[in-house]
């Protein structure tokens, strides 16, 4: 018996072997009514007839494509389970599951002819083969092969020299694929691919015999512990070459033509299988026209959500701020600095926003020390001034306490009750925080995701500022939202963030930059060292405690544990008292004091009843020492550059030189040295945030994998910057001429949309 069920607007898709089964062919209209308790099929009214099969059509094709891989000649249980381990558990997964790189295996070089730092393929026969130890005493197991050009030596250091003697056998003769290596005269390669040629056979037999692996551009597929390149090629090329015809190309006729695109099943079959003239290095910088149309076509539908997001972000009903200056010019008057120009245009941004009928989407993103924490202070006294609440949350209970703290020293003098609600509030304090943001007596409200949970109730929330945005994801901005009616939205970060990369993240939101600094700020010189300069760093910070200045000393830990080496902050800070800086007086912050320990901590520290404080990264926001002029941050290696840039910032904020010294460990890797240098060379965080993108990743340049990092299978925000630009460029022109998509081919657009990024963008209300 087939069991079909009906979507929330009474539709169906019927399976193709339902179709069957009732003798109907894929292409049929149908309208399917219930009588007497029995389902009646019968052709539809005129009015009700789509284009002729296209529903059902696109029906048949994605079910096909959502076919186990299992299904698949020659994949069993075991290699299934191998590809699951790579994402790989349906037909569409498989052919988004795209090559790393590829190898050119329309001919084969003459050793001869080898070079040096590629990767080759290359026909030899074995002339001697066996275990040999190294001048360093290592075993390892070696290979000379030859042809009528020379010799190539092939090295494996971790294997079974007896098995290892049974199969490279002299005389008999293989296909290899490895890296050569120069050592001195010789050319090596270490764990080569090998297939070998059956005794008798010739080189032109093989390649005519095996078309998927031979006498092509070859792609070379990530892979997992016990999935071999041949099978997955294998599979893959029963996919391609049985499943390309169900992907249909769903962007405008006018866009493709306009962007030079191909239609996407070509562009899948071009990019696991390229045809036999396929330019080589423009296939391993993923640049041919087939891998330009995948990655559009990906960007294009996140842009489209992103547009029409925005778009109906302008067309719901906001709270119109009126603004009067009730609060806000007495904590211009309370300030002890002046607004710099770019805060108060950033501040004019949001105020415009605020006054509009409809809710603001706005991110502020402002350098360290750029005066962020001021601007978000002053856009909540609007709200406040309009009767309104607002939820300011942070990414992690520290960030949310110093906010706290720097905004209810300010709003005390005005008169204007603040609270905080991390997880840490709880008990009676907690039941009396939740019934003071419900009945609106609390019109501030600080705190870390706790402030969105469902037990949280606000009277009357008109906005929603989120600092350290990329720490949350487009659900949570959402759930804020649902706290009241159509809230202004406002997110912040002080990490530069590259554009590629806002684009992808915050591409629903308008964007404002405060891109000066306050005045009197100076530039931090800083310097990578490591541990043999130990003593002189010491004495740096002894030098400026002299001349009557403090020092900040950053570890990544709190307390030691057995299994890292890293240095502690807490055993480090009893250390440095009494044995390194006996005579100075010594402080300890991290995260796991109570608020109040925090504060007392701080507070001492700012009033100079301290010389050095030693901290884990609980200050890299949020103290403002004009006096500290020295930042040593331990293990600089473990932390990113944006992280490190923001440590950095906690000095330099008096007229004093500042210095930033960044102690790295014994095993720093090259990669990590020049990571390091980067610190060095700039302080422009934009500068620091492109090079941090570029040697970490998007991931981890924003912490964590979570819900606002969209998931490419296809395209890079780093490599394909351009193609984004294009495809958004696209998209908005696309929504702003047909809002609601309801052209004739822009209809299966929304389905997709809905698809592919319905949930992770919150476009359930929009699309």
């Amino acid at each position: 018996m087939t069991v079909v069920k009906l979507d929330s607007e009474g539709r169906c898709r019927l399976p193709a072997e339902a179709l069957e089964a009732l003798g109907v062919a894929p292409g049929d209209n149908l309208l399917l009514e219930v009588s007497d308790g029995k389902v009646v099929l019968s052709p539809p009214p005129p009015a009700l007839v789509p284009a002729p099969g296209a529903g059902l059509r696109s029906a048949i094709n994605l079910k096909n494509l959502e076919t186990p891989v299992r299904f698949i000649k020659g994949v069993g249980p075991k290699l299934a389970e191998l590809l699951a381990k790579k994402g790989i558990t349906t037909i569409e997964d498989a052919l988004y599951h795209l090559p790393a790189r590829y190898e050119d295996r329309r001919s084969f070089r003459r050793l001869a002819e080898l070079r040096p730092g590629s990767v080759e393929v290359f026909h030899a026969e074995v002339r001697s083969a066996g275990a040999v130890v190294s001048k360093g005493g290592r075993s390892l197991f070696e290979v000379t092969v030859a042809d009528d050009s020379g010799t190539v030596v092939l090295k494996w250091f971790h294997c079974n020299p007896r098995y290892m003697k049974g199969v490279w056998r002299t005389g008999r003769r293989g296909i290899f694929t490895g890296e050569i290596v120069r050592y001195g005269a010789r050319l090596e390669v270490h764990h080569p691919e090998v297939d070998w040629l059956a005794e008798g056979s010739d080189l032109a037999s093989v390649m005519a015999d095996d078309p998927v692996n031979f006498g092509r551009a070859v792609p070379v597929y990530p892979l997992t512990e016990g999935l071999q390149q041949k099978a997955l090629r294998k599979v893959l090329k029963e996919v391609v070459d049985g499943f390309t015809p169900a992907v249909e190309t769903l962007l405008p006729r006018a866009v493709l033509e306009r962007q030079s695109l191909m239609p996407l099943a070509e562009a899948l079959a071009g990019v696991h299988f390229p045809d036999d003239g396929a330019d080589m290095e423009l296939l391993n910088r993923r640049a041919t026209n087939a891998h330009r149309t995948l990655a559009f076509d990906e960007f294009f539908f996140l842009q489209l959500g992103l547009a029409l997001k925005r778009r109906g972000n302008s067309l719901e009903e906001g709270i119109p701020f009126a603004i009067t200056h009730k609060y806000t010019r007495l904590l211009l008057k309370a300030l002890p600095f002046p607004l710099t120009a770019a805060q108060k245009r950033v501040l004019t941004e949001i105020r415009q926003d605020l006054a509009a009928p409809h809710p603001m989407h706005r991110l502020v993103q402002g350098d360290v020390g750029s005066g962020k924490t001021v601007v978000a202070l002053l856009s909540a006294l609007l709200a406040v001034e309009n009767d309104c609440q607002v939820a300011i949350m942070a990414p992690t209970e520290l960030l949310a306490e110093q906010h706290y703290l720097t905004i209810h020293r300010y709003c005390e003098e005005l008169g204007i009750p603040v609270r905080l609600l991390t997880a840490g509030v709880k008990g009676k304090e907690r039941t009396a925080t939740l019934a003071a943001i419900a009945s609106g007596e609390v019109p501030i409200v600080v705190g870390t995701h706790a402030v969105i949970q469902d037990k949280v109730e606000f009277s009357r929330l008109g906005l929603g500022i989120i600092d350290e945005q990329h720490r949350f994801g487009v659900l949570q901005r959402g759930t804020m939202k649902k706290k009241g009616s159509n809230p202004h939205i406002l997110v912040m970060t002080a990490t530069p963030i590259p554009r590629t990369l806002a684009l992808t993240v915050f591409g629903d939101l308008s964007l404002s930059v405060i891109d000066e600094l306050p005045p009197g700020r100076s530039p931090v010189a800083t310097r990578v060292c490591f541990e043999a300069q130990r003593a002189q760093v010491y004495q740096l910070i002894r030098d400026e405690v002299k001349a009557g200045r403090q020092a900040y000393i950053v570890y990544p830990l709190v307390e030691e544990s057995e299994k890292s080496e890293l240095r502690a902050a807490t055993r480090m800070a009893e250390q440095l008292d009494a044995e390194i800086f006996p005579d100075l007086r010594v402080g300890l912050l991290h995260g796991r004091l109570k608020p109040e320990q925090k504060e007392a901590v701080m507070r001492s520290f700012k009033s100079g009843e301290m010389d050095i404080l030693v901290a884990t990264t609980v200050i890299e926001v949020g103290i403002d020492v004009p006096n500290a002029t020295v930042m040593v941050v331990e293990h600089a290696e473990r932390f990113g550059l944006s992280q490190l840039h923001q440590l950095r910032g906690r000095v330099g904020r008096g007229t004093g030189r500042s210095r930033c010294i960044l102690l790295a460990g014994a095993r720093l890797s090259d990669e990590g040295e020049r990571r390091l240098r980067v610190m060095e060379e700039t302080c422009d965080g934009f500068r620091i945030a492109e090079a941090d993108l570029e040697l970490r990743g998007p991931g981890d340049f924003l912490g964590t994998r979570q819900a606002g990092l969209p998931d490419f299978r296809v395209a890079s925000i780093l490599r394909d910057g351009r193609i984004m630009e294009d495809a958004r460029q696209e998209a908005f022109e696309l929504v702003e001429r047909d809002p609601l998509l309801l052209g004739g081919e822009h209809a299966p657009l929304r389905e997709e949309l809905m698809r592919r990024w319905g949930g992770r963008l919150e476009l359930a209300g929009v699309a």
